[in-house]
């Protein structure tokens, strides 16, 4: 199973998905972690550079179901296609759903330590907080 969680600092989890420059992506074989990576995010920065803006579309059900966002977050999903888990400390309500549909079960937690998150998925002690959805 391999476990991608946002960071900015590759110890971290990032507490905006959209603003995270890195994904930390954890291998675990056999309940232990067997390998780490770090792969480049895209997110509100570099979609700016490209000319994209990023402009909160408030529909009914939150922000970032606009067709727009929905593209950007399909190629965020894209990189991380092999991962089974996102771990972030916070994001929006299109993103989360994005990446459901990727196939990634997105996990908003409270655990700030990646390698800790982690073991929490392994465990299955982890909480999903979709009450922080914005």
């Amino acid at each position: 199973m391999k476990v991608a969680a946002v960071s900015e600092d590759g110890v971290t989890i990032s507490q905006h998905f959209g603003r995270a420059p890195f994904y930390v992506v954890l291998t675990v074989e056999n309940g232990h972690i067997v390998a780490r990576e770090i792969r480049e995010k895209m997110g509100h920065a570099q979609f700016a550079g490209h000319g994209e803006s990023h402009i909160h579309v408030e529909q009914a059900q939150g922000h970032g179901f606009d067709a727009a966002a929905q593209e950007r977050h399909a190629r965020m999903a894209a990189v991380i296609a092999d991962c089974e888990v996102l771990l972030a400390r916070g994001m929006g309500a299109g993103a989360y759903e994005s990446m459901r549909r990727a196939g990634i079960r997105p996990i908003l937690t409270d655990i700030t330590n990646i390698e800790e998150a982690v073991q929490a998925v392994i465990s299955g002690q982890i909480k999903d907080h979709t009450e922080w959805l914005h």
